[in-house]
């Protein structure tokens, strides 16, 4: 018994002993060094060197070992821990292999892996820690980065950007495809993001990605969502669509003058690029957006017979992509580059090497100080020979010999520019050391900016009117400064220049405000709503205070409505009780307002054929005599259904387009027997004055609608039956104003009171918004472009 008691602590001591000694002599969980197979005392380079050997011999694309995945991530962390000093440090004097960990507490370093679970054991391809690709590391985003970079930058080149998270499963399928189109834009130019919503909440909020995986695009400071599946092409395609749609204009035969001659209303030179694709290439399109600001860029499609004549005048070769530059003279190219599949730091190069025109307009401060800089060092000295001018005719000659000038310079520190001096006085007065700010005779002037406050030396050379004395005299004064900079003796501070381009800005604005309610639209139809809500909450409050005095003011009309509605009753009953023309009224009640459009071939398309699904014309039929009459009481008949926005109502002109009714209805087989029913054998031709044809563009079919009978003939009937209005006998049969008339089948409708046609017009419309009209069916709208001659 007493050896059972001491046998109790005895065994807690054994068991207490082994929780705590078996981590303290456990290893740990794995040896970078022993992974790569490297001494402790390995450089660098030899890390490097056995990483990317065994990399390629563990690779699981190309090992189909199974432990082939498990090994090829242990070789990647471990050369993860060595090529960082910090890291491998960490490993040599505590030997952790996660910087997690808290230093110097090795005993219980590992527990959490070893205790909880291995998670090479499950094998799951998770986005965590461990796991995570290597490849997106160096694209990952922080705020601070996206700021102060991204944004920036995006009004250069788009940026794609790529919202993800640990143990996402949906990211785990779209990653061949991310990685297939990051190497492709990349190398386009494009910029890529990543941001894992774990470790950049912020960031992610910030863009308004609230789920993963997402994608958007980043272009002029704007966030616009991927709502499409990931596939190469629709991401391709959505990168073309963030750029601006005017970038690139297409040349041909017939506007390539126009396009070249640009150059001086632009102040850019003109870039031209041939190739044999139809469309525009999106590397040149990424490079018209890089550089929009300094060239003008056009594509020329060496596939169409209109630029046959442009590639005989250049000499272009149809084998190879050409790219030419345009500067002052427009007939023949400053600069040419032809290669098969362009590189992008190639382009890059010729369009540095292009950005200005030989002798370019000051228009604004930015221009300025790209082509005249501050002075850093004195090796690296700029000056700028600036010719004060105008921009009447008169000034041409000069004008164009100073550009002449400026196209022999062969010295790189020196720029020539002109400035206009109505536009840019303040720095002409400066210049001039004109006082009294009168227009002065044009003027070359070389200076030298000091510094980005204004400060600058210069030199009036010489007045200018483009004779060879000016040329010799301005070509005598840059060979001395080139000896003895101290020539420019005046000093003064610049004012900032006008922009001259400012007038622009509501042109810029415009197409800035298409872009973005196309981007609302699209949005919207998408719905993301989530993102969406701040701007529907404003749109909604604006809405809301501009139009409350309409709503309390239709509130107010409405109670007039009901004091005159007794009397608008009255009115009608009158009008029926009348006869003859006299007794109706051609003048609408107050309220009774239609918008009723005629439908001819101009409206025909928008009205009829491309109507949207759900929507429906109602079309009146009159002739030029019944017009006035017919429009006055349609629009009395149909009022009541204008609060429907899928309905629209139009009127046909018969006596022009005659022949679409005879062929509409010659389609619409069920109709045509209708007629035949009541022609006289086919002899006489039928009067379809007062008919009304509801037509759905969409789906193709038309209900129609055929004035009613007047007369005392009690049996005979309108013709709701056939899909005019309802069953029943005409109204108007008990009226004893009207003459005796014959109980007739076969008598015109056009002895009907024109007023009398629509009688029945709003008992048939109910029945068509009840959907109990019959619809006769039709295979395609007749065309409505041909008139019918006047008999």
């Amino acid at each position: 018994m007493a050896g059972s008691k001491m046998s109790l602590p005895l065994a807690a001591v054994v068991l207490l002993y082994v929780l705590l000694a078996g981590p303290t002599h456990a290893g740990p969980e794995m040896d970078p060094y022993k992974i790569l197979g490297v001494t402790r005392s390995a450089s660098q380079a030899e890390i490097k060197k056995v990483y990317k050997r065994l990399a390629k011999e563990w690779h699981p694309d190309k090992n189909k070992n199974p432990g082939a995945e498990d090994m090829f991530i242990k070789i990647t962390k471990s050369y993860e821990i060595l090529s960082s000093e910090d890291k491998r440090a960490n490993f040599d004097r505590y030997g952790q292999t996660d910087d997690t960990q808290p230093y110097g507490n090795n005993r219980y370093g590992h527990r959490h892996d070893s205790f909880y679970f291995d998670e090479s054991f499950f094998n799951f391809p998770f986005n965590s820690k461990n796991h995570r690709d290597f490849a997106d590391s160096k694209y990952t985003l922080h705020f601070n980065q996206y700021v102060n970079d991204v944004v920036p930058e995006s009004y250069k080149r788009p940026y794609l950007i790529k919202i993800t998270s640990d143990w996402c499963f949906s990211c785990i399928h779209i990653e061949p495809v991310w990685k297939e189109v990051v190497q492709e834009m990349e190398s386009l130019g494009v910029g890529i993001g990543v941001v894992d919503v774990g470790y950049e909440r912020r960031l992610a909020n910030h863009l308004g990605a609230h789920r993963t995986p997402s994608i958007l695009g980043v272009i002029n400071g704007k966030v616009t969502f991927f709502h499409y599946a990931v596939a190469k092409e629709h991401l391709r395609q959505f990168v073309e669509d963030l750029l601006p749609q005017r970038l690139v204009e297409r040349v041909t035969d017939k506007n390539d003058l126009q396009f070249l001659n640009s150059w001086h209303e632009l102040n850019k030179p003109h870039v031209l690029l041939f190739d044999q694709v139809p469309a525009v290439p999106l590397l040149y399109k990424l490079t018209a957006f890089a550089y929009k600001d300094y060239l003008q860029f056009g594509y020329v499609d060496q596939g169409l017979s209109e630029t046959a004549n442009l590639q005989k005048q250049f000499n272009i070769n149809t084998y190879a992509p050409t790219m030419l530059v345009f500067k002052e003279n427009i007939d023949k190219p400053a600069d040419i580059i032809q290669a098969k599949g362009m590189k992008k730091q190639i382009i890059d190069e010729f369009m540095a090497n292009n950005k200005f025109l030989l002798a370019p307009r000051l228009v604004n401060q930015k221009l300025f100080d790209e082509l005249c800089p501050v002075k850093q060092f004195h090796r690296r000295r700029k000056y700028c020979v600036l010719l004060i001018t105008g921009d009447e005719e008169t000034f041409s000659f000069g004008n164009q010999a100073f550009l002449s000038f400026a196209s022999t310079n062969a010295k790189e520190v020196v720029r020539f520019a002109y400035v206009y001096q109505r536009l840019q006085q303040p720095l002409c007065d400066i210049l001039m050391q004109n006082k009294d700010s009168a227009q002065s005779p044009p003027q070359v002037v070389i200076l030298e900016r000091r510094n980005a406050a204004g400060k600058a030396l210069f030199k009036p050379v010489t007045a200018w009117n483009g004779s060879e004395e000016d040329k010799q005299r301005l070509l005598e004064e840059l060979e001395r400064l080139q000896k003895d900079p101290s020539i420019l003796v005046h000093d003064a501070m610049l004012p900032e220049l006008n922009n001259e381009f400012a007038s622009m800005f509501v042109i810029r604005w415009i197409y800035a405000s298409y872009d973005y309610l196309s981007e609302v639209i699209d949005d919207i139809l998408h719905n993301n709503w989530r993102e969406m809500m701040p701007l529907l909450s404003l749109i909604f409050s604006a809405l809301f205070i501009l139009f409350g005095t309409v709503v309390i003011q239709a509130f107010s009309d409405s109670s007039e409505d009901k004091q005159t509605k007794p009397k608008a009753k009255d009115g009608t009953k009158a009008e029926n009780g009348s006869s003859g023309s006299g007794g109706t009224s051609s003048r609408p009640p107050k309220k009774n307002f239609v918008e009723v459009t005629e439908l001819t071939d101009i409206t025909y398309m928008s009205n009829l054929v491309k109507l949207r699904p759900g929507h429906m014309n109602i079309v009146l039929v009159l002739t030029d005599a019944s017009k006035n009459i017919l429009l006055s009481k349609f629009a009395k008949e149909v009022y009541s259904f204008t609060g429907s926005l899928t309905l629209h109502f139009s009127f046909l002109n018969i006596d022009k387009h005659s022949e679409w009714m005879s062929t509409l209805l010659e389609y619409a087989q069920d109709t045509m027997q209708i007629d035949a029913d009541e022609d006289d054998g086919g002899n006489r031709k039928i009067d379809y004055t007062g008919y009304v044809l509801a037509l759905n563009g969409h789906k193709k079919y038309l209900c129609l609608f055929k004035p009613v009978y007047t007369g005392e003939d009690v049996d005979s009937k309108s013709s709701e039956d056939e899909g005019g209005t309802s069953g029943g006998r005409s109204r108007s049969s008990s009226r004893d104003d009207h003459p005796p008339r014959k109980s007739n089948r076969s008598r015109s409708i056009s002895t009907l009171q024109i007023h009398h046609k629509l009688d029945r017009l709003g008992l048939w419309m109910e029945r068509l918004m009840e959907g109990t009209l019959p619809r006769y069916y039709i295979p395609a709208w007749p065309g409505l472009d041909k008139i019918t001659p006047v008999k």
